[in-house]
């Protein structure tokens, strides 16, 4: 099982199943043109989180707590266990928009992924 992240504005894109794990749709990417597997948008951090957060570095441990314990509950804990199953059959993307994946919904999944599926 492995879980790689991958910016959707980056090229060239590794080989994998391309997973779209951003709430909000990014911006300048066309849908048609996207070659996304799927779009995934019930693991994402919920909208009130990701506005709470806004990319605020300082609020980011506060902000990697609270998305935890919301990847616990649904919808977004099923979202979790579909992407394991995905990982079955293959490497997975995480695909995301955001500049700053360390601190990022993107990395706090990929942590959360792995921590569940250790190697």
């Amino acid at each position: 099982m492995s879980f790689q992240i991958h910016r959707v504005y980056d090229s060239p894109v590794p080989p994998g199943r391309r997973v779209l794990v951003d709430r909000l749709w990014p911006r300048g990417v066309k849908k048609a043109e996207a070659g996304l597997d799927e779009w995934l948008k019930e693991v994402a951090p919920s909208t009130e989180l990701r506005r709470w957060y806004g990319h605020d570095v300082v609020r980011f441990e506060e902000f990697s707590h609270r998305y935890r314990a919301e990847m616990e509950s649904s919808p977004a804990a099923e979202a979790v266990r579909h992407l394991i199953q995905l990982s079955r059959s293959g490497p997975v993307l995480l695909l995301t928009a955001t500049k700053d994946v360390d601190h990022s919904g993107a990395g706090v999944l990929l942590d959360h992924l792995n921590h569940l599926t250790p190697t």
